[in-house]
């Protein structure tokens, strides 16, 4: 009798003692979820890490994030957002360009989410409804040599004779050309943007292959000036490479400079909707965009007054081309065939 008490003894206390462990088990598991947040990124890795680490630092919520690669060109984790559609897995997408973001918006792997911190962001750099929001920016600029008397001042003067084969620009199949070059579209008019294009050709205008080729060929004095992101030009500067940076268009008629902003979205169906929330809170504020306008990214804020290098313009300070995101996105898609063809490809 006393042997069986001692049996039901043991097993009542290794019951409570895997009860209470399951209990425990599973309340953690249940604090790890609402302590954490999932975020894909095309920003790259050596700039967005700093930033997503400082946030687990102020609010202890733990980042997982996704980074695409070299090699991917930021579609790596834009693909793996569309192929999770039914099954997302990301909370937040944080996009380096508003083209991506706009394609998950029309696909509805997006959700509208308007953050506090929107509210003095420029309505140009946002989404109607919510779907999307821009922050710290990159500015498409002319690097020039300064060995060249005469700057060039406009985009205009890739297609004049007097810089007749002394430009290059990125091929324009990829990246921040890309979408520039539709942004032109929207705004000239098929017509007239086939004819631009046709016009660099026939001024001899070369292809490298990325804004940064471009970069150094100019600063190794091999061209007088290219068409580059602003990021790449203030990167050159900083080494000591001899070249200046001019933003193009600037006149009482002139074009403007075309912005390429950084962008936040809501993934729908996130698994932590709260955590990213603030997560979005948090990219959208001046203190990160003060960080990453002094980082090598060099990065142009949208709210007005946060503090930049001397390198850089306020966005007050420079005559924006006037865009409609959405019709870039779509315009992009539709040009494809022509900008391959333009390239020499098939």
């Amino acid at each position: 009798m006393l042997a069986t008490k001692n049996v039901r003894l043991v097993l009542g206390v290794l019951f409570f003692a895997l009860f209470s462990a399951g209990l425990i088990s599973c309340t953690n598991k249940g604090q790890d979820s609402e302590n954490t947040v999932v975020v894909y990124v095309s920003e790259d890795q050596v700039f967005s890490e700093p930033i997503l680490k400082d946030f687990e630092r102020q609010t202890g919520i733990k980042v997982k994030a996704v980074y695409d690669t070299e090699e991917a060109k930021s579609t790596g984790v834009m693909n793996r957002l569309i192929a999770e559609k039914d099954n997302p897995q990301a909370d937040v997408y944080w996009a380096n360009e508003p083209i991506r973001a706009q394609v998950l918006k029309e696909k509805d792997i997006s959700a509208p989410y308007v953050s506090k911190n929107a509210e003095t962001i420029p309505d140009v750099f946002k989404d109607r409804e919510g779907y999307w929001t821009g922050f710290s920016a990159r500015a498409r600029v002319l690097i020039v040599n300064r060995e060249v008397k005469s700057e060039p001042k406009s985009i205009f003067d890739l297609a004049s004779p007097k810089w007749r084969g002394r430009a290059v620009i990125a091929n324009p199949l990829f990246g921040t050309t890309t979408s520039h070059i539709a942004a032109l579209f929207t705004v000239f008019g098929d017509e007239r943007a086939r004819a631009f294009m046709d016009s660099l050709k026939g001024n001899e205008v070369a292809i490298s292959t990325s804004n940064g080729e471009s970069a150094d060929l100019v600063a190794s004095g091999r061209y007088a000036f290219s068409l580059v992101d602003s990021d790449d030009a203030v990167n050159r500067i900083r080494q000591g490479r001899p070249v200046k940076m001019v933003y193009p268009d600037q006149g009482e008629r002139g074009l403007g400079c075309f912005i390429v902003p950084n962008v936040v979205v809501m993934i729908k169906g996130a698994r932590h909707p709260e955590a990213a929330r603030r997560l979005i809170d948090y990219l959208l504020s001046p203190q990160v965009e003060r960080k990453l306008a002094f980082a090598d990214c060099a990065q142009i804020p949208l709210h007005k007054g946060v503090e930049i290098p001397p390198e850089l313009k306020p966005l007050d300070r420079i005559k924006v081309m006037k865009v409609d995101y959405e019709k870039v996105a779509k315009k992009m898609l539709e040009i494809q065939p022509f900008l391959r063809k333009w390239a020499g490809l098939k």
